[in-house]
């Protein structure tokens, strides 16, 4: 892609709104949190203490509208201690400014480098930061820093009362996680109708698997409706697709296929009804005429073989669903551990452990995430040297716009970086009209900047255009309680917007991440997680008495999460203005195709283990240790940009299929389908060419 294509679908993409579902009772109650703050320390303090203890509740109210599956309540008193802390800092330092500068260039950094944690821990540190840049400029002294800091903890404390005192849908997070799975598993079987081997994408499943992790507290609080679903979705899937599949399922067309599609039909129509009483907390109502389809018929299915199998498969899991609506399953334990009847979420302790392992492997020059925080950082110290030496004042306004536009790859700064300025215009010219025009008191500057907070909380989720509109106003209003005059700085503060924004872009240009070099990489990581699946299924065919569930889920969900950091990399890659580098656009795509394609035929096989009773099978386990011998060189192959070798796999499955002769069972067809899937990704990899 060239620059100008680049900054083309950037800008576009920063000033695009969407449309999405809006929540306004959330959004008033976090409105109300920040009033209350408000109210009372301008009734009982004085405006400089109501705009730090207003930062304090915004920032908390904002960091419960993150994605996360921790309670809200933690999220916000976690912003709001975080926030605390930093601007204490922030105002022990701020009497020098070269110690000021010195703690952001070190606050910034860390900042940068909390993106490794996870993109809450990001997003979260970022505001803080932000918010810091404007509090430690309102006056004050060692005293008056500790009574800021401990309002603003209050904010904290306020918005996680309120949502503790007034839930609103509790456990809607989880419930739409949950509805969303099944939603997405239904539409898979009705797409599977026309196209049997139609592409599935896995994120719901892992979303809801996110969403059920709990403590043990939670557990014992989780609506009984929430429980068992899960794991019978993911029974379904790879079930419906070994029935669909035209190989190892029903024929092509004829009564067979027709018999296939009225199964899949009533399975989506059930899945469907479902998740419509799971999102809204309601019984279940299945509908008659799909219970009837997925009946044994009196004079039995019309279906043979391995189709038979999958089909009398289906009509036990759904017979399990049906049962579950009833009276939820409380029996099932899912991968929580021995004895366990939900997947426990780490503790305090374990996900300190989990964050120091996660920022060990970004320390290293050529992470993202390093080489985030390392811009981050001197854009931030240098924008605030910069626009202090200007004769404008407000020169917070340029680091605060770099710190909230820089994110670790290139699309989203530079879209940001456009939205910013737009949504910053707006905000300061609505709100300094606004004061210039009515002169408002404290309290109805106090009023309007709990408007905007609250359309902020609302439309959050629309664009970061819409976001950056209402916080600019938001801040304007807030500054004018405290006495600012506002109306005559815009000129001022709009220009250092669009300082610390072209900082901010300017730096990723001279010092990039850029995330087409690593597509080979992410892509040898998926083909490596792929054959550890394919592995521990064939080697379930080879010895079924050995047979051990974990062993084949914990590779399937190793699989998933390979797959979506590949996807992830591949789309921020499309946006990046970089030649290929070993991978071309084409060729990444025929890759992606191609290993999809080996993670569906693997679970088409997982859907059909033999039972433990089963006699082995030497050819699988041939067939597997063939797999185990060849994926660690291909994978090599793949991150050297060579085309991998599958020689070893092919002539296992010659030998296989010359002794399995004219009667193949759904292990060597498998086999067959999966050693295809390789070639194709082999051919796709030829297609780039190693440079010279």
């Amino acid at each position: 892609m060239t620059w100008s294509h680049a900054l083309k679908e950037s800008t576009r993409t920063g000033l695009t709104i969407e449309r999405t579902r809006l929540d306004p009772l959330v959004a008033l109650r976090g409105a109300c949190g920040v009033a209350i703050v408000i109210g009372l320390t301008l009734w009982l303090g004085s405006p400089t203490l109501a705009v730090s203890s207003a930062f304090g509740a915004f920032s908390a109210g904002i960091a419960t509208f993150q994605r996360s599956w921790r309670p809200r309540p933690a999220l916000a008193l976690a912003a709001a201690a975080l926030l605390a802390v930093s601007t204490f800092l922030g105002y022990l330092a701020a009497a020098h400014t070269v110690t000021f500068v010195l703690m952001l260039a070190v606050w910034t950094l860390l900042t940068g480098m909390s993106w490794a944690i996870g993109p809450v821990s990001g997003l979260v540190s970022t505001q803080m930061v932000a918010v810091m840049l404007v509090t430690v400029t309102l006056p004050t002294s060692v005293l008056g820093a500790l009574e800021h800091a401990a309002l603003i903890g209050l904010g904290g404390v306020v918005q996680a009362a309120l949502i503790v005192l007034f839930p609103v849908r509790p456990w809607g997070a989880q419930r739409d996680a949950l509805a969303d799975a099944l939603a997405a598993v239904a539409d898979y079987a009705r797409r599977l109708r026309h196209d049997p081997i139609a592409p599935f994408d896995p994120k719901p499943l892992m979303d809801a698997r996110s969403a059920a992790a709990l403590t043990p507290r939670q557990a014992r609080r989780r609506p009984r409706q929430l429980r068992g679903y899960r794991l019978l979705a993911e029974r379904i899937r790879p079930v419906l697709a070994s029935l669909a599949d035209p190989v190892v399922g029903a024929a092509p067309e004829g009564p067979e296929r027709d018999r296939a599609r009225e199964l899949l039909g009533a399975t989506a129509t059930v899945l469907d009804a479902v998740a419509h009483a799971i999102r809204r907390g309601k019984p279940v109502r299945l509908p008659p005429e799909a219970m009837a389809v997925l009946e044994v018929p009196p004079t039995g299915p019309m279906l043979n073989g391995p189709a038979r199998r999958a089909a009398l498969r289906l009509m036990a899991v759904v017979t399990d669903v049906v049962e579950s609506s009833d009276e939820p399953v409380e029996a099932v334990t899912a991968e929580g551990g021995k004895g366990r009847r939900y997947l426990p979420r780490p503790t305090v302790a374990g996900m300190l452990r989990a964050a120091l392992r996660a920022l060990r492997r970004e320390m290293r020059w050529s992470s993202r995430v390093l080489r985030h925080a390392v811009r981050l950082s001197v854009v931030a110290t240098s924008g605030y040297l910069l626009a202090g030496a200007l004769p404008w004042g407000h020169g917070y306004w340029a680091p605060l716009t770099s710190v909230m536009v820089l994110r670790p790859d290139f699309g989203q700064t530079f879209s940001r970086g456009v939205a910013r300025f737009i949504g910053t215009l707006a905000g300061v010219l609505i709100g300094g009209t606004v004061t210039a025009l009515a002169d408002p008191g404290p309290y109805a500057s106090a009023a309007l900047a709990v408007l905007c907070a609250a359309v902020m909380y609302l439309v959050m989720r629309t664009g970061f255009i819409v976001a950056s509109a209402c916080v600019t106003a938001y801040v304007v209003f807030l500054l004018d309680i405290a006495g600012e005059a506002v109306g005559q700085t815009v000129q001022a503060r709009l220009a250092l917007t669009l300082l610390g924004g072209v900082l901010a872009m300017a730096a990723y240009v001279v010092f990039p991440a850029w995330e087409t070099p690593l597509l080979r990489d992410r892509l040898a990581d998926w083909l490596t997680t792929n054959g550890r699946y394919a592995i521990a299924v064939f080697d379930a065919h080879a010895r079924p008495a050995d047979r051990r569930p974990r062993q084949v889920r914990e590779a399937l969900l190793d699989a998933r999460a390979a797959r979506a950091d590949y996807e992830q990399l591949e789309l921020r890659a499309q946006r990046e203005p970089v030649r290929h580098r070993g991978l071309s656009r084409r060729a990444a795509q025929a890759a992606q195709t191609a290993l999809s394609t080996t993670g569906r035929v693997t679970m088409l096989l997982e859907a059909h283990l033999p039972d433990r009773a089963a006699p082995p099978s030497k050819e699988a386990e041939d067939f597997a240790a063939a797999l185990r011998a060849a994926v660690p060189k291909a994978a090599e192959a793949v991150r050297e940009r060579r085309p991998p070798d599958w020689t070893l796999v092919q002539e296992s499955l010659a030998r296989w299929q010359a002794r399995a002769g004219d009667h193949p069972g759904v292990g060597v067809r498998g086999a067959e389908l999966l050693v295809e899937s390789l070639d194709d990704l082999a051919e796709a990899l030829a297609r780039t060419k190693k440079p010279r």
